[in-house]
């Protein structure tokens, strides 16, 4: 069978000698990101102060335009920051807990990172964390999500898939039993946004967060906002900047009068070289159309699936395609020490504590690197090669 996703490898460098399976955690960079950067360094070199009027300052829509087309929500709908954590907290600051509406409900398989801002928030007393358990580890039954969610919550601040296990909530109807009882949804797409379709208007969700580091080739730096119509000329955030203003060039003291608009989302100036790197990943996206990506990502984590479970490999994900996103995580004996060894023969791989290695096929990916992958864990496995590793330092990746 012909890939023809496959004519994509020549756009990215690092294909050339690595194998390349980390795209869960950082996507492979673009070949076009030279020139992007290097666009940017003229822009700044020839117009000095003048490229914030032709096209710096508008930059986080424009981008999110980019961004808009992949989740299917609208021009104007998407705004980019530097990460998850501020939007996270930008939304955050729009609401003040004082009412019967105190209760923040998520699960226990949450990424960290946004559990941090959260319970930072939550030390104040106002509001009140309601975090739901898995008993596997791997998912969060949804009963049990939409159980947890009633008159008294106020957000809902969620993953589309899962970071430890690739396992795809059930999202539409969280969504649902949210809007149900009155309460708000955060949904968080940083680990489907390029391999799992993404429909903003289909899922009616109020707010969408996510980057580019992973699935979209967009590098760090890229974070992104999504707001839907009715709640943009509503809610004013408290996490705020002059970029945010009606009027930031009139420089007004005092209170901050908001934009209309999605600016409004917005704080202080934006990161602008991470602006023009990201786009390239944006750009070869939607070219393909994240539905394509999806019919190969299934057919290749499938192979992964059963090349594990044949080696008798615990697989921590979910085993039913439907169910599982971009990434398989394989656990097994020593499996940190493997993961270890697997980097230094240039496949690209990652471990996390409690869950296993995380390896990830992506458009790009040969069927063969699949097997190539399974094999170097068997040769590993074999000779013992990992025992070189075993008490050494963690790997950073």
């Amino acid at each position: 069978m012909q890939d023809e996703l496959l004519r994509w490898r020549s756009e990215f460098p690092i294909l050339e000698k690595t194998v390349y399976m980390v795209s869960h955690s950082l996507g492979a960079m673009p070949r076009k990101v030279y020139d992007k950067l290097c666009e940017f360094a003229d822009m700044w070199a020839t117009r000095g102060v003048r490229a914030w009027a032709e096209g710096w300052w508008e930059m986080p829509s424009t981008v999110g335009d980019r961004i808009a087309r992949i989740i299917n929500a609208d021009p104007g709908e998407v705004v980019m920051h530097q990460n998850v954590s501020i939007c996270e907290s930008i939304l955050l600051s729009c609401f003040d807990f004082k009412g019967k509406r105190r209760k923040i409900v998520y699960s226990e398989l949450e990424f960290p990172s946004v559990m941090y801002v959260y319970e930072a928030h939550a030390r104040g007393g106002l509001a009140e964390i309601v975090t739901v358990p898995s008993d596997d580890g791997i998912t969060v039954p949804t009963e049990r999500m939409l159980a947890a969610i009633d008159e008294q919550t106020l957000l809902v601040p969620i993953s589309h898939v899962l970071f430890k296990s690739g396992y795809i909530q059930d999202v539409k109807a969280i969504i649902e039993r949210a809007h149900a009882v009155g309460a708000y949804v955060i949904l968080d797409v940083y680990q489907s946004a390029g391999t799992v379709p993404v429909d903003v208007k289909l899922l009616d969700v109020d707010f969408v967060v996510g980057g580019s580091v992973k699935w979209l080739c967009g590098g760090p730096g890229a974070g992104y906002l999504y707001v839907r119509k009715d709640h943009r000329s509503r809610l004013e955030p408290k996490t705020t900047g002059w970029m945010a203003h009606r009027e930031p060039f009139a420089f007004k003291p005092g209170a901050i009068d908001y934009a209309e608009n999605i600016f409004r989302f917005l704080h202080g100036s934006p990161l602008v070289p991470s602006l023009y790197s990201a786009q390239a990943g944006y750009d070869i996206i939607n070219e393909i159309g994240v539905e394509r990506i999806r019919e190969k990502s299934v057919r290749q984590t499938t192979l992964l699936v059963e090349g594990a479970l044949e080696r008798g490999w615990r697989v921590n994900s979910p085993l039913k395609a439907s169910e599982r996103g971009g990434m398989v995580v394989v656990d097994l004996e020593h499996a940190q020490a493997v993961t270890k060894e697997l980097l230094q023969r240039d496949i690209l791989v990652d471990y996390r504590p409690g869950a296993g290695i995380r390896i990830a096929p992506h458009f790009y990916t040969k069927d063969e690197e699949i097997e190539e992958v399974l094999r170097a864990m068997d040769e590993i496995i074999a000779t013992k090669a990992y025992e070189k590793h075993l008490g050494s330092a963690a790997v950073r990746i």
